[in-house]
């Protein structure tokens, strides 16, 4: 058997400094006098300039716990620190990618509008910085000829480009992304995976990457968080030793990927069937 190198379950490595905290979280949704239980106790950490990706199966609760992490649903117990204050509501430093693109864009507004927008509500940042700001993420996903158009104007892909522009121009800190290319074709995710690693080498922020698809995970994180199934828990936090520089036809062809990805898909598996980790377990 192949080793992998692991984290201890729902924890980083010791030490350092995080610029993202997860402890103890959980989601309890209540309502017609029922209670449904989708996160028990997730617990992990993200240091700062670090790309974790976080899989796991279906209905597994990824989307909570990013919603508990933006701030905009509050957790039922635990907390989420970001730069080591406690998360109450949308923090100033994040910014957030949605899996539907389509419906976070003006359609009334040009991409430059819609880049934009996001920036008159940031304190400080003035109206030429505003401009500068837009043009160099626009520039940045290779949108720079197209600021004068309007979303419905574009593909999905381009959408989505703007999408992650407009996250971009906000300058933040944590950046996180919710499926963001699930809906678009095989050949624009391959470009848009790419892309948000050499954002990410570029930009030095800090990324958490939520995604259902286990090669696209091995792809681009650092380390790919593995969730069990609901009520969720962290079933493995799995280091991807992969060299940092990567392409699609190369990575993707190395026998250490191939090993990598069938050790998430068979946790993933596990965690169908309703496996847990030890440290869970009553």
């Amino acid at each position: 058997m192949t080793a992998h190198t692991t984290l201890e379950p729902g924890r980083a490595e010791s030490g350092g400094t995080y610029a993202l905290d997860v402890v103890g979280m959980g989601k309890t949704y209540t309502g017609s006098g029922a209670a449904v239980e989708a996160v028990r106790d997730l617990t992990f950490s993200v240091r700062p300039g670090e790309l974790v990706c976080i899989v796991g199966p279906s209905g597994c609760g990824k989307t909570t716990l990013l919603r508990c992490i933006a701030g905009l649903m509050e957790p039922s117990v635990g907390e989420v620190v970001l730069e080591g204050r406690r998360v109450a509501g949308p923090p100033e430093g994040m910014a957030v990618v949605f899996q539907e693109y389509g419906r976070s864009l003006f359609p009334w507004l040009t991409v430059r509008q819609n880049v934009e927008l996001p920036l008159k509500d940031k304190l400080g940042v003035s109206a030429s910085r505003r401009r500068e700001l837009v043009t160099e993420a626009l520039e940045a996903v290779g949108l720079g000829h197209a600021g004068r158009q309007y979303p419905w104007q574009l593909s999905g892909g381009m959408q989505q480009r703007v999408a992650i522009a407009r996250a971009v121009a906000y300058e933040p800190h944590v950046l996180l992304m919710d499926e963001p290319f699930a809906a678009v074709d095989a050949q624009t995710r391959a470009d848009l995976e790419d892309l948000v690693r050499s954002l990410w080498h570029r930009l030095g922020v800090t990324v958490l990457f939520v995604t259902h698809d286990i090669d696209e995970s091995v792809y681009l994180g650092q380390r790919v968080v593995i969730l069990s199934s609901s009520p969720t828990v962290v079933l493995e936090d799995v280091v991807i030793d992969l060299p940092d520089e990567r392409d699609q036809l190369t990575t993707r062809s190395e026998p250490r990927f191939a090993e990598l990805r069938t050790h998430v898909y068979e946790r993933i598996q596990e965690a169908k069937r309703g496996h847990r980790p030890a440290v869970h377990q009553p």
